[in-house]
């Protein structure tokens, strides 16, 4: 009788550790998808992107939309390509071979104006210039005045651009697509 309590004790924990390394094994499978395929956490870091986006919004960007396309005003993580461990998040100004300039804090696509919606009325652009070749975003934050941008690092490339759309969950205040 002993015998048998104990191989039934073996089999129930036998059998309870499978079950527990099966539901710890699939989801490390999920996250590992989730996390390089479909979405990535993100944090946004400084003032670059205020006021859309504020120091220390937390939230998940999309890879599986930046895979879908990047378009111009995106919200974008980008990979410095000069090998600061860190992501930026700015918006998508400029798209492969065109024509970028600001005149007079005025966007202008290949000399036509494009209007931004997003930028409040105080946010100043030093005038400039910039042709994009064939895989080359210009990425900008929208608090100009302060933001490492496109005009610091230079244009990015596809694979610089990591994900596109940030959700924020946290804090509840921006709550929301971005």
């Amino acid at each position: 009788m002993a015998f048998y309590f104990r191989y039934n004790v073996f089999m129930k924990l036998k059998s309870f550790l499978i079950e527990l390394l099966k539901t710890v094994l699939t989801s490390i499978v999920i996250v590992f998808i989730l996390v390089h395929f479909i979405l990535m956490p993100c944090m946004v870091q400084g003032s670059s992107m205020y006021p859309y986006l504020h120091d220390g919004d937390y939230g998940f960007s999309f890879i599986i939309s930046r895979n879908l396309g990047i378009r111009r005003f995106d919200v974008a993580v980008i990979d410095i390509p000069d090998g600061e461990d860190k992501l930026l998040v700015k918006r998508v100004i400029g798209l492969p071979n065109e024509k970028v300039s600001f005149v007079d804090n005025k966007l202008y696509v290949n000399d036509e104006y494009v209007e931004e919606p997003f930028l409040t009325e105080d946010t100043e652009t030093r005038d400039f210039e910039v042709v994009l070749g064939d895989d080359e975003y210009f990425c900008m934050g929208d608090n100009r005045s302060v933001s490492r941008d496109s005009r610091y690092y230079g244009a990015f490339s596809s694979k610089d651009i990591l994900s596109t759309k940030l959700f924020v969950i946290y804090p509840f205040n921006d709550f929301g697509m971005h």
